[in-house]
Order: C-alpha cells, then sequence, then structure tokens
C-alpha cells in the first residue's frame, strides 16, 4: 500500500508503488474531477504500461461489468482525493468494493491519497455530513452527527484497526483523529488506533507489513494510541480522555503495521482531553 497525506507526490514512494505494480497497468480512480493526476503518474513516473482513470458519478457504476473487468486486470489502484462521501456513497457494498478487497487479497498493491487514503481504513470518516470537521468542534461533541465514521467498507487486513487522517499536521487534525478513536472504541472497535499523514507524506507498506514513511523533513506519520481502553462519552458533552500517546515517525523511519509499531520515531509524547481541550499542546519529545 501507499497511504498518502495529500499533496504533492513523492517520488520515492511512487516509483516504488509503480515497481510493487511490475511496471504494468495501473487503475486511477477517482469521484471527480478528470484525468490529471494519471497523467501525471503515467508522464512524471515513466516505464509504466499505462494508467487509466475511471471517473465515478454514480452508484449503478460500480456494478458496472466492464468497471469489474478493469478492476480485476488492473496490475496496481490508486485511489485519487477529492470528497470520500462521494466514494462511500458510490462504492459501499457494491461489487465494485468486494474487487478492491479482492485485489488486496490478491497480492497486487493498492494506494490513496487525501481522500482515497481516508477510505482505507477498517474505520473511515465518510464525510456524510457534506462537511470537513475541524478538530474543535470533535472534541466539543465526539457523539455528534458530524463525526460520521464507516464501518464495513473495505477490509484490508493490515488497516483492520485503523482509523485514518490526512492533511494532518496542517490542518490541525490531531484532536479530531482522537474523537474519531474515541467514537470507533466505544461503538465496539475498542482496539482502533489512529494513523495520520502530513501533506506530502507517504506510509509505503511492504506485504509483511513493515512500513517506510517518505516525506519532507518536518513532516510525519503519526500514530495515536490511547493509553486506557474506552472512553465514556455523554451526549451533548465534551470529550474526556487521559493518557493518549502520540508518536511521530520522521522521513526514513520504519513501521511495524501488523503491530503499528513506530522504530525509532522522531518523537513521541502524551496528551490528553479535558473538557474537549487538547492538553498540554503536544510537544515533541525524544522518546
Amino acid at each position: 500500500m501507499v497511504l498518502m497525506g495529500g499533496g504533492n507526490w513523492n517520488p520515492s514512494a511512487m516509483s516504488w508503488f509503480l515497481d510493487l505494480a511490475g511496471r504494468g497497468h495501473v487503475l486511477v480512480l477517482r469521484a471527480s474531477g478528470a484525468g490529471e493526476l494519471g497523467a501525471e503518474m503515467y508522464g512524471d513516473f515513466g516505464g509504466t504500461a499505462s494508467v487509466e482513470t475511471l471517473v465515478f458519478s454514480s452508484r449503478e457504476a460500480a456494478d458496472d461489468p466492464v468497471v469489474l473487468e478493469k478492476i480485476q486486470a488492473a496490475d496496481g489502484i490508486f485511489i485519487a482525493g477529492g470528497d470520500q462521501a462521494r466514494y462511500v456513497r458510490f462504492w459501499r457494498g457494491t461489487r465494485l468494493a468486494r474487487a478492491l478487497d479482492q485485489h488486496v487479497a490478491d497480492g497486487k498493491p493498492i494506494g490513496g491519497t487525501s481522500a482515497g487514503l481516508a477510505i482505507l481504513g477498517g474505520t473511515a470518516y465518510g464525510a456524510l455530513d457534506d462537511g470537513s470537521l475541524q478538530s474543535e468542534a470533535a472534541l466539543a461533541e465526539p457523539t455528534g452527527d458530524a463525526i460520521t465514521l464507516v464501518e464495513d467498507f473495505l477490509h484490508l487486513p493490515l488497516m483492520a484497526d485503523i482509523v485514518t487522517d490526512t492533511h494532518f499536521n496542517q490542518r490541525g487534525r490531531l484532536g479530531r483523529l482522537i474523537a474519531f478513536i474515541a467514537r470507533a472504541r466505544v461503538l465496539g472497535r475498542v482496539h482502533t488506533i489512529g494513523l495520520g499523514i502530513d501533506e506530502g507524506g507517504t506510509l509505503a507498506v511492504a506485504g509483511d507489513g513493515m512500513a517506510r514513511y517518505y516525506g519532507p523533513e518536518g513532516t510525519y506519520a503519526w500514530i495515536v494510541r490511547p493509553l486506557r481502553g474506552v472512553p465514556r462519552l455523554r451526549e451533548g458533552q465534551p470529550l474526556d480522555w487521559h493518557n493518549i500517546e502520540v508518536r511521530g515517525v520522521q522521513p526514513g523511519g520504519l513501521v511495524d503495521m501488523t503491530k503499528m509499531v513506530a522504530k525509532d520515531p522522531g518523537f513521541r509524547t502524551v496528551v490528553s482531553v479535558h473538557k474537549g481541550r487538547l492538553e498540554p499542546s503536544p510537544e515533541r519529545q525524544k522518546p
């Protein structure tokens, strides 16, 4: 897998992804825009047989036999950014969703950026309220209707207990990711861990679960792991939850995705949420 936080491509990570696809036929899936991302992938990282883009505008297309044949034939699949709510509405419960699961089960690579990464977790933030939830609002009302978490969508084994977030540090999303984890655990996903990826960053995950983070200096992959089980959520009340460990994986750093353990992280800190406020601010400390 290549798990991208949005923004610019990382050339090393994308070349790695295309190598995994055997430099064969890559399929880009999206639900807005056109073929520009596929054209960039083909032109900027040459040596690939083909890159084709499918743009979805309806749910019916996700059960189209021609589409399913293209999914089955693809050597690699990449899901573009945009609005993850469209992916959920168009793909969830369709033959296409099952075909994406099978693509991964067959040992073929899959990737996603921004909204395309948001839907790869076992629990996904679906943005089904047609908004983009801010951290302050998520922590103030973690039981609120704006936290639209989606389960039973895609079933990628290494992502089963993960909820992702993107554009992470640039848009201040640590608070909302903590709220997502809290909500998921209360709903029964008691082992859920958060994974945030900064803009310009990519976590490249090999088939054995070992992952390397690629990105500009000063960016990270963020592993957010509560140290105290399941919080108590009360309707209409802000989140109170203590001892949440945050580890930042710096460029070149490794993560064992089978255990969600960072090897020699760039920083480690522990934060808490008190009456909907994140405290202390997550200062980065060497582990």
